[in-house]
């Protein structure tokens, strides 16, 4: 067993570093922003990292698109699915894509940081938490945060991945999420056959740096049972 831990900030040791120990040796985290301009190659090339036969794949915001996708081209590889602030359909919408990618080029980075990612966090976020995202923001090229936001508004649904997929599937939000919020993720846990939601209270969106203990305990029960 293996596991894969997807999001398309990099690790830099911070994103996922309370989560690294939990299989020492067998934990991947890519850096997803560097695998190409589609859903589908950061995938391809995310599920390239390892031989094994049975993953236990987590994915966190866009991270958890490219794990539905992971799921679909190795379905009999994937034995369980850890999606966190994650939906599994798309909603077109070319006004926001145009936005954000504006921002980008137009404003900076810094600014882009404030007004789309800083309201993803909890208002009772703590100090070290809400610095820690800032600062792992704020080390990506303009171009590469560009790409990622190209790749979300790109990737097609999958709804259909989340409702045929056997293995368990961990819905996390975090209570004060809004993107996709609790009512959404609660949706996609039923759709799951074997889904199962879990709402941490006091968190936002980046739940493996606002709560990444409490996230540990959720993947370490999938763990067991995949």
């Amino acid at each position: 067993m293996e596991l894969l831990l997807l999001h398309a900030l990099p690790l830099d040791g911070t994103m996922w570093a309370k989560q690294m120990d939990l299989l020492p040796g067998a934990t991947h985290a890519p850096t997803l922003y560097d695998f190409g301009d589609h859903i589908e190659s950061w995938a391809e090339k995310a599920l390239s990292l390892t031989t094994a036969k049975r993953l236990v794949v987590v994915g966190c915001s866009v991270g958890g698109s490219c794990a539905l996708e992971v799921a679909a081209l190795a379905p009999d590889r994937v034995s369980a699915l850890v999606l966190i602030g994650s939906k599994a359909w798309r909603r077109r919408d070319l006004v926001y894509h145009s936005s954000a990618l504006q921002i980008l080029e137009e404003e900076g980075l810094e600014l882009a940081w404030w007004k789309s990612w800083s309201p993803l966090l909890s208002k009772k976020a703590s100090p070290e938490a809400i610095e820690a995202t800032k600062e792992i923001a704020l080390r990506q090229s303009p171009e590469k945060v560009a790409r990622g936001v190209r790749v979300f508004h790109t990737r097609p649904s999958r709804e259909d991945v989340l409702t045929s997929f056997s293995g368990p599937v961990a819905i996390v939000t975090g209570s004060e999420d809004i993107a996709p919020g609790v009512e959404i993720s609660r949706k996609q846990a039923d759709m799951a056959r074997r889904g199962r939601l879990h709402v941490i209270p006091d968190c936002g969106h980046y739940v493996p740096i606002e709560k990444p203990e409490v996230l540990n305990c959720i993947i370490r029960r999938v763990l067991e049972t995949a």
